[in-house]
């Protein structure tokens, strides 16, 4: 039906199966078996609520706890691939399968979309087994639509579960988190995912530990940052930091920080303050930016300890400010900035 928050198989859903299906990640295996053996042993909660970093493959795991529970003939901790469900996930048009998503062009989830699922549960199983809920951030509901969404997690249809993700646990409300069975996805163990990371890209080890850094130990996207053409974005970034150094105009770096990626780009300039510090504090196995350790070493000549701190905290600042007030005008609160920071340098 359009218009409905959630789908049952658009054509882009279901090419986002096939991948899923054919992709799985070392460090989810155990998750998966820990998070399935609570159902084989009978404890397994209705309510999943699974909290992950994006680029750790929680939607991997999301596809492969679906599957099992939809499996009418599990083997274990295995789906067994080859019953009608089965069959029907793996092709993408599962009935009792719901993936809660925002419309197009939204980023909120109503009540509407939690009133269409629950009409849904009210009725049997088409294929007489299990009903799953996929819903992947639960930040995306509205307050209505969780309140609405809590009763039906107090006092579930028979045999309905819900796999509910979260990127930011202290915008869940409490009420909801409660009814949950809350598991936390860490990040995998660094030489795992360097290892992992090695066989994926072309890049030097210190290159990739530096990607994996930045992006708080998530392997999916250190990848996603290794990509030739945004890595490439970053080196430009840091060399306009460095000629900027030289030359005390920071005003030069506005086209590289009033862009429509400000948030990365300021986290890639707020690590760089931070390393300075760190090299200061003689605690250089901690630098994220490992690869650029001379521009880390001109910060940290450039700027005393204090300057440092201010500099990283006033730029903290200006990110949130941009991430949370609607309508700022980006670029002169940038140009702002970036003459606060070369009034500091002067």
């Amino acid at each position: 039906m359009k218009g409905e928050g959630y789908t049952q198989y658009s054509l882009q859903f279901r090419k986002r199966f096939k991948k899923l299906m054919m992709t799985w990640y070392p460090w989810l295996t155990a998750p998966y078996h820990q998070l399935l053996n609570q159902h084989i042993i009978g404890r397994g909660h209705h309510a999943l609520l699974l909290h992950a970093l994006p680029g750790n493959g929680a939607e991997s795991l999301f596809y492969g706890l679906s599957r099992w529970l939809m499996c009418q003939q599990k083997q274990n901790d295995k789906s067994c691939g080859r019953c009608h469900s089965c069959c029907l996930m793996l092709a993408g048009n599962h009935p009792d399968y719901y993936h809660l998503m925002p419309e197009k062009g939204k980023t909120r989830l109503g009540i509407e979309s939690i009133r269409q699922i629950t009409e849904k549960l009210a009725s049997h199983a088409q294929q007489g087994g299990a009903k799953v809920i996929l819903l992947p951030q639960v930040e995306q509901l509205t307050d209505i639509a969780v309140n609405a969404l809590l009763k039906t997690l107090e006092d579930p249809p028979e045999e309905t579960y819900f796999v509910l993700g979260c990127y930011q646990p202290s915008r869940v409300l409490a009420t909801l988190r409660s009814r949950c069975f809350y598991w936390h996805l860490a990040s995998p163990d660094p030489d795992l995912s360097v290892r992992w990371l090695s066989d994926q890209v072309m890049a030097e080890s210190t290159v990739i530990l530096t990607a994996l850094r930045l992006t708080n130990g998530a392997p999916l996207a250190a990848k996603q940052l290794l990509e030739p053409a945004h890595w490439q974005q970053r080196t430009v970034c840091c060399t306009a930091l460095s000629r900027a150094l030289l030359s005390g105009d920071m005003l030069s770096l506005l086209p590289q920080l009033h862009h429509d990626e400000v948030n990365e780009r300021l986290h890639w300039l707020i690590s760089l303050l931070l390393d300075a510090l760190k090299w200061q504090h003689r605690s250089g196995d901690f630098i994220v930016n490992q690869d650029q350790l001379p521009l880390v070493q001109q910060l940290m000549q450039k700027l005393s300890i204090e300057a440092l701190l201010k500099s990283a905290n006033q730029w903290m600042y200006c990110r949130h400010q941009l991430l949370s007030i609607v309508g700022l005008n980006r670029e002169l609160v940038i140009t702002e900035q970036l003459l606060n920071w070369e009034s500091m340098l002067s």
